[in-house]
């Protein structure tokens, strides 16, 4: 077993169970691409099993913390087990499920999307990568599905001097699959889709919307960055009349426009886009339109902190456009998935858009991801979304 020794102080943050090591915290040491290595610190104290990878800024992410623990292919089936075990016992509304994610469930690097009968999985590091194929097996024979795609073309791989990898490991056929969400049919294709095909850390938060579109009488809707029309769905299924999906995909449209009619609801309450988001913006405002409700689901600004501050200008500027947008008494729901932006600092880039906006707001609710998209004590990086409910003052 190779040892990687760490600097003298750096072994704190594995103390407190955090699975990632940078490169400038290791002394010596060095191992083959997702090779398991032991982990001391300067004094040759034992603190993990990790995966080496020598490629990316994080050179470590650790399996286990338990010393007598093997990395073998029986310690993966007990954390898949585990995981499965979770998630069945929060009784998700969906059979879109997020089965592993990644550090949150002790497999760092390592997502696992269930859509049916089919798994669309993500591995994004060079630790999940060596153990590929025990990895598939397992959650083949655990999970009884029939079926597993890969998606690895995040651009992560790449940190971690991966090639892109996508493909069926487990069956064959066709990529495009129907799920449940809620009560709504939803459809997406597990090879071309965002991430592993679908959005599934929203789930939750879209039936919230439809829940407060009834509640609050919402009769037109604005959704930004609308993808494939999730929270068009729970707009129209919570009772608006006017739904104006805008995303500068045509194809997310398409399938937007289609569930729509897919759910039974009638096509001529929906209206399509495809457009940039903020000129959209910006028109509406010109024209003079007011909306009951506006939704923004923008993509990841700042996937970094390196990167916060351009990504807080361009957060306040679309959330000081919606706010401007909605009629009195309206609702917005305002969302950020960028690791680089916190809660808190989101928080502050709404307020500051409200008030160059010149209105206030009742924050009625604090949003996160659905809870099969776990954040554990040990890895609060793991609180990637986040999300406020506004109601204007």
């Amino acid at each position: 077993m190779k040892i990687i020794t760490l600097r003298d102080g750096k072994e704190r943050s594995l103390l407190r169970r955090h699975p990632w090591v940078f490169q400038g915290s290791i002394a010596n040491g060095k191992a083959d691409a997702g090779e398991t290595v032991r982990v001391q610190a300067s004094d040759g104290r034992f603190l993990a099993w990790a995966a080496y990878s020598p490629s990316s800024m994080i050179r470590v992410r650790a399996w286990s913390f338990d010393e007598a623990e093997r990395i073998d292919a029986a310690f993966f089936e007990r954390r898949i087990a585990a995981a499965l075990a979770l998630r069945a016992r929060l009784a998700v509304a969906s059979d879109g499920v997020r089965l592993i994610h990644g550090e949150a469930d002790g497999l760092p690097g390592l997502i696992v999307d269930r859509y049916g009968d089919t798994l669309s999985v993500q591995f994004l590091s060079a630790g999940t990568e060596r153990w590929k194929k025990t990895l598939t097996e397992l959650l083949v024979k655990l999970t009884g599905a029939s079926r597993l795609y890969e998606r690895s073309d995040s651009g992560v791989r790449g940190l971690e001097g991966l090639e892109p990898a996508t493909g069926w490991l487990h069956g064959d056929g066709d990529t495009a699959v129907s799920i449940h969400e809620h009560g709504w049919q939803l459809t997406l294709d597990v090879a071309q889709g965002h991430k592993t095909g679908y959005y599934l850390d929203q789930r939750d938060n879209r039936k919230r919307f439809a829940d407060w579109v009834r509640q609050f009488g919402s009769q037109s809707v604005l959704n930004c960055y609308s993808y494939t029309g999730g929270f068009s769905v729970a707009a129209l299924a919570g009772g608006a009349q006017e739904v104006i999906s805008v995303d500068s995909s045509a194809a997310a449209l398409q399938r937007a426009s289609a569930h729509v009619t897919l759910n039974g609801f009638d096509a001529a309450r929906h209206q399509a886009i495809d457009a940039d988001v903020n000129g959209t913006l910006r028109q509406l405002l010109k024209d003079g339109r007011r909306f009951d409700a506006i939704v923004l689901d923008p993509p990841k600004f700042a996937p970094t902190a390196a990167h916060a501050d351009r990504a807080s200008r361009a957060y306040k500027d679309i959330n000081r456009l919606a706010l401007k947008l909605l009629s009195p008494g309206g609702l917005l729901l305002t969302f950020s998935c960028s690791g680089g932006i916190g809660a808190e600092l989101f928080h502050k880039i709404v307020a500051g858009a409200g008030m160059d906006a010149e209105v206030n707001g009742y924050l009625i609710a604090r949003l996160e991801a659905a809870p099969d998209h776990p954040t554990t004590i040990a890895f609060p990086e793991g609180e990637y979304l986040k999300g406020l409910a506004i109601v204007q003052c």
